[in-house]
């Protein structure tokens, strides 16, 4: 069932590529005459050669509107594309290379626990933000407009769409559109209602393809306003192993945009690729996704592709109508190459908007406000991160957004790691359990002893100062609430077994203690210190001594 499901979807995302291609090169990317025409090749090989290593099973690979806008944007500032188009090319397929040889590298030296910094809430908020402006960005579809903003931002994308809307949208347009988009939600309710009918909403988005091509096609819509994908260059092209170019004054250059897109396609690509594995509950593997993000890249740098990466729009597509498994990367890159060779012209009705329509029913499952209110309920610092990464993709870009809830994830750790609890603890009636008093109130305290604990992996320069004066404020405090000198502190022991590292400044902190309660009268003892922890503590103090 789940190969019948990627075989059905697959055609459907065969059709998606031709149409981000002419959108890519119409509106978003200033370079069309060069990207534009290598748009569909990046759907082919890098698909074939992601489904033979990628642990992603919803994931659908192709161009992507922020890495064009990348490559667009940088590769002009060494060659003019207007002056000459075959160097522009050249350097193209050189920046792809790069781009492929650094991801590789990236798996290559285990660096895939980068990936782990994208924590759960900030992949909510990323999602959220990510299907808002993508949804945006189909109401050029849908309203039959020419002309339309190449940024990403909600504030960018509404203002194109107000001011285009006045002047040049097409009724029809968005008549065929929304009449496709109901039936694709119908299609969806009736499947979730009747799991006998599961195969429904897999397929209705190829069968709003069909018809609507056909509606076109017979009432000849197209010459009143509906705007049609019209001619696709038909078969490959040529191998582009001879135009890569490492010699010359734009090596170094080209590097570092390779570098820039490497790191940018590899965020999205994972970022997505996680978002999607943790709703269907399994663990995307960062090392194997840049392996195989690298692997494909460089297939691609010799086979006329530019960088690919995780598409966003189309794995929402993949993911809505079930797909399951990696079939649909390969039927998809072999069914557009088939359309690619033999099937161009059939596609030439196809309208803009049915396409934009698909692509708008995908993405109400994806903003999940009940997952967004239980992350403000557990924990505000993580619905913090959430936030910034919603507000950061909405009303900037993707890299943006996940540049904030990453900063936000890290400060919060940093927070913890600063300012980490000490907890006192009792011992539990008729046994040796020492447990923490604030939890089990039953615990008992031994009258002249206070046992401390850090709840800190931990011990260093950073919290360090704080944990001392934490501590000196316990031992005063509970001096100060026990009324008989017998019950005073006499002994403290501070329970050191969460603690995991120290550095010189952690030691220097409890040298400043213990001599504080000595001082006070108070002998200090450390208890169920690791065996590092001891040889820090030991080697300090014969270097010291001695």
């Amino acid at each position: 069932m789940a190969y019948v499901s990627s075989r059905k979807l697959s055609v459907l995302l065969c059709v998606m590529p031709i149409r981000e291609a002419k959108l890519y090169s119409s509106s978003i990317l200033i370079n069309s005459s060069v990207l534009g025409l290598f748009h569909l090749d990046t759907s082919v090989v890098p698909p074939l050669i992601y489904a033979l290593m990628g642990s992603s099973r919803e994931i659908a690979i192709g161009p992507v509107a922020v890495v064009s806008m990348l490559i667009s944007s940088m590769v002009p500032n060494m060659v003019d594309p207007a002056a000459d188009p075959i160097a522009y090319t050249r350097l193209v397929f050189t920046v792809t290379f790069f781009a492929g040889t650094f991801q590789a590298l990236f798996g290559m030296f285990r660096l895939g626990f980068l990936v782990d910094f994208l924590s759960h809430a900030a992949i909510v908020g990323f999602m959220a933000g990510a299907a808002i402006v993508i949804g945006l960005q189909q109401l050029k579809g849908l309203f039959g407009m020419s002309h339309f903003t190449a940024k990403t931002d909600v504030v960018s994308v509404l203002g194109s769409v107000f001011k285009s809307v006045r002047h040049e949208w097409y009724p029809l347009n968005f008549v065929l559109g929304c009449s496709f988009l109901v039936f694709l939600l119908v299609a969806r309710f009736i499947g979730r209602r009747n799991k006998k009918l599961f195969w429904f909403p897999a397929i209705a988005p190829l069968l709003s393809v069909i018809i609507s091509t056909l509606i076109v096609y017979l009432t000849k819509a197209d010459k009143h306003g509906v705007k049609i994908v019209k001619h696709i260059k038909g078969g490959l092209n040529p191998s582009s192993l001879h135009q890569l170019q490492f010699k010359g004054p734009h090596v170094a250059e080209t590097a570092k945009i390779g570098l820039i897109a490497a790191v940018v396609a590899l965020t999205e690509a994972i970022a997505v690729g996680r978002s999607f594995a943790s709703i269907k509950g399994y663990h995307l593997d960062g090392n194997k996704e840049m392996m195989a993000m690298g692997f494909m890249n460089l297939a691609g740098s010799l086979t006329s592709c530019y960088v690919a990466t995780g598409s966003f729009s189309r794995t929402a597509v993949n993911f809505s109508a079930g797909c399951q498994t990696v079939v649909s990367n390969i039927v998809m890159a072999i069914t557009v190459l088939l359309a690619l060779e033999l099937f161009t012209r059939l596609l030439f009705y196809t309208p803009v908007a049915i396409l934009a329509s698909i692509i708008l029913s995908a993405l109400p499952g994806l903003i999940d406000i009940n997952e967004a209110y239980y992350i403000w309920k557990v924990d505000k610092l993580d619905f913090l991160a959430c936030l910034g990464a919603f507000v950061g993709v909405l009303f900037a870009s993707v890299e943006i957004g996940l540049l904030a809830a990453v900063t936000i994830s890290f400060a919060k750790i940093l927070l913890n790691s600063i300012r980490p609890a000490v907890e006192l603890l009792g011992r539990l009636p008729r046994t040796d359990i020492f447990c923490e008093v604030d939890q089990y109130p039953m615990a008992i305290k031994t009258p002249g002893i206070l046992i401390l604990r850090v709840n800190s992996g931990l011990l260093c320069f950073a919290n360090a100062n704080f944990l001392r004066e934490r501590i000196m404020r316990c031992v005063t405090e509970e001096n100060e609430t026990d009324e008989t000198a017998k019950d005073r502190v006499q002994i403290l022991i501070i329970d050191m077994s969460n603690v995991m590292n120290i550095d010189t400044s952690g030691i220097v902190a409890l040298e400043e203690l213990h001599n504080k309660m000595v001082s006070l009268g108070i002998k200090v003892s450390l208890s169920q210190p690791n065996f590092d922890l001891h040889l820090v503590i030991l080697n300090f103090i014969f270097l010291t001594f001695s």
